[in-house]
């Protein structure tokens, strides 16, 4: 038998934590009669993936949770994830506009479904990757705070409180504007307007209500006007596309700053390109890695791609 050159702990990790899973070794004993020790996991946003931040945190309520437990507490460690509602239904939105779909014509129920298809992926990668570190959360308490009985528990808190006195409802500006999006904001970070910097905005649509919304939009947005129009000016300046409304902001750009900083842009954008790709021609990573990882990246590599067009294209319209 030859033995590798080095140690390659994955396999050998990855069969331990099933047989310590299996055979439920993260489960709370429930004798009543030693002391109990609990730890319930802040959920982490479904919308994304784990990064070191979160493995330092785990990584000490980890070893809490073997401490208490080798001890012969009743110990548990509770493990779920975050609905982060309006950052999951941007990232669903923006799958359906590239399969050329918007939640409008598809309805709420079938919108609805198709973010909790998202959950059930990313939450997927989330609880993959604690299982690869060796969380040693019990799994079948694995909860997700937009889930029946967690959604039933905010609203009787909320009411209760409401109820007693202890919190009001009340009208306050929000910044989520629900006619437009995000648009403007996007627009100003595609063009790096900082936001003190106040512009002059033009709005292409037949929708004239969305008329009504131009003050909060100036608010919000620090536009010095909204100015509704049937066409939008001759102009190179990118445009934002909220619905069937479409968004132009009008300001001065300073040729020489801005090439210099889409010229930054794109050497981190084509760094970040080299680096994925090379991962995804790495020999054997796409045949053994789990097969949601390399959909993950593959996804990753095409927004990048576009990204890296996208700031192109400006570069060619400044030279």
């Amino acid at each position: 038998m030859e033995l590798a050159k080095s140690y390659e702990p994955g396999d050998l990790e990855r069969r331990w934590y099933q047989h310590w899973e299996q055979a439920g070794y993260f489960k709370p004993s429930m004798d009543t009669s030693k002391p109990s020790f609990a730890i319930q996991l802040p959920p982490p946003n479904v919308t994304g993936t784990l990064h070191m931040g979160h493995a330092f945190n785990q990584t000490i309520m980890d070893g809490l949770t073997r401490y208490y437990r080798m001890k012969g507490h009743n110990t548990v460690w509770i493990p779920g994830t975050d609905h982060a509602g309006i950052a999951t239904q941007i990232v669903v939105e923006r799958q359906l506009a590239d399969q050329g779909q918007n939640r409008h014509d598809m309805g709420r129920e079938a919108f609805t479904s198709k973010i909790w298809e998202w959950k059930e992926k990313s939450g997927g990668t989330i609880t993959s990757q604690m299982r690869r570190v060796g969380c040693s959360v019990d799994w079948d308490r694995e909860y997700f705070t937009m889930d029946e009985a967690r959604a039933e528990t905010v609203t009787e808190v909320f009411v209760r409180l409401y109820e007693q006195g202890l919190i009001y409802r009340g009208k306050r500006l929000s910044n989520w504007d629900a006619k437009l999006g995000n648009a403007v904001r996007n627009l100003r970070g595609e063009m790096g307007i900082g936001p003190a910097v106040k512009a002059p905005l033009f709005i292409e649509t037949a929708d004239a209500s969305i008329a009504d919304f131009v003050p909060y939009l100036k608010l919000l947005a620090r536009l010095t006007e909204g100015t509704l129009v049937a066409k939008l000016p001759e102009d190179d300046a990118p445009v934002a596309i909220s619905g069937e409304a479409r968004l132009m902001l009008k300001v001065e750009v300073d040729k020489a700053a801005e090439t210099a900083r889409l010229t930054k842009e794109q050497g981190k954008v084509e760094a970040e390109l080299a680096k994925l790709t090379a991962k995804l021609e790495k020999p054997g990573y796409v045949d053994k890695a789990p097969a949601h990882l390399v959909e993950r990246d593959k996804a990753q590599l095409a927004e990048l791609n576009d990204k890296l067009e996208k700031i192109r294209a400006q570069l060619a319209k400044l030279a």
